[in-house]
């Protein structure tokens, strides 16, 4: 196999240019952060469609590609795509100083690569809801001092004020909390799953009128606990009435009206921009 620095130097290099990203310090951050560090002993169970493959020995270069790695399969827990963060993250777009709440941090693969980005004077909260995962994250990102692990449930933990809020588990729709913890300019990132035919990447950024809100890619996550029952809406989108939405709304500050695409009980989504 290639010596293991240069297979993730030249995975970093892939990743950044098929994410388009523009700040070259996605793909530092790639580059620099040990992937197997986070995975536990090889061989390693790769995700292949509906089969899981094992690596053929415990050599670190194998899990330099694009691909998911299982962490707990019975629960279908995986340590997620690096080309689909690589997008996340370039969109999403974390700058030094800044503080992210990472939910669904698993082992803490992706909250190390987040902690890079928001260096120097920035801050990473990691939730994990999983208690295995949770102690796993805390021993594998200690030699990073700007980040923090949480055990619990991030759907009702107070979550710090943010500059990104970024979820890896499939919402219905985002609590309040999530909302709230938004600063001036800050943007949440989250894997849209209001029906099983709807699953996109959907970005808000907190403005001074409001939340901004557009789905940018699919994407399919596992639920997240808390937030996946969509059994309260009275409004579900459709494929195509998904990716019309221009923006958030919260319930409190106004009711539907006939801009609405999916309508929860706290939040809806608007086909309308702000004013």
């Amino acid at each position: 196999m290639t010596d293991v620095a240069e297979a993730r130097r030249f995975y970093a290099a892939l990743l950044a240019r098929q994410a388009g990203a523009q700040d070259p310090r996605i793909e530092t951050a790639f580059a620099t952060v040990p992937r197997e560090t986070f995975l536990g002993r090889g061989p390693w169970p790769i995700i292949a469609g509906s089969a899981t493959v094992m690596t053929p020995s415990a050599d670190p270069a194998y899990l330099y590609r694009n691909m998911l790695v299982a962490l707990d399969p019975e629960k279908g827990i995986n340590n997620g795509e690096p080309l689909l963060h690589a997008m996340w993250m370039a969109r999403v777009a974390p700058r030094p100083g800044e503080t992210v709440c990472h939910i669904g941090a698993g082992t803490g693969y992706y909250s190390a690569l987040l902690s890079l980005l928001v260096s120097p004077g920035g801050a990473v909260t990691a939730c994990e809801i999983e208690p295995s995962l949770a102690v796993r994250a805390a021993r594998n990102l200690a030699p990073y001092a700007n980040v923090k692990v949480v055990h619990g449930d991030a759907t009702v933990l107070d979550l710090p004020a943010s500059d990104v809020v970024y979820v890896n588990a499939g919402v219905a729709a985002p609590p309040l909390s999530w909302l709230d913890a938004l600063k001036p300019g800050g943007r949440l990132v989250f894997p849209w799953r209001p029906t099983d035919a709807v699953g996109l990447a959907m970005l808000v950024t907190r403005t001074g009128t409001g939340f901004a809100c557009e789905a940018f890619m699919r994407s399919w996550f596992i639920p997240c606990a808390g937030a996946a029952d969509a059994g309260g809406a009275t409004l579900l989108p459709t494929r195509e009435t998904a990716r019309a939405i221009r923006s958030l709304r919260l319930s409190r500050d106004g009711l539907p009206d006939d801009s609405a695409v999916a309508i929860f009980d706290d939040v809806w989504f608007s086909s309308s921009g702000l004013e």
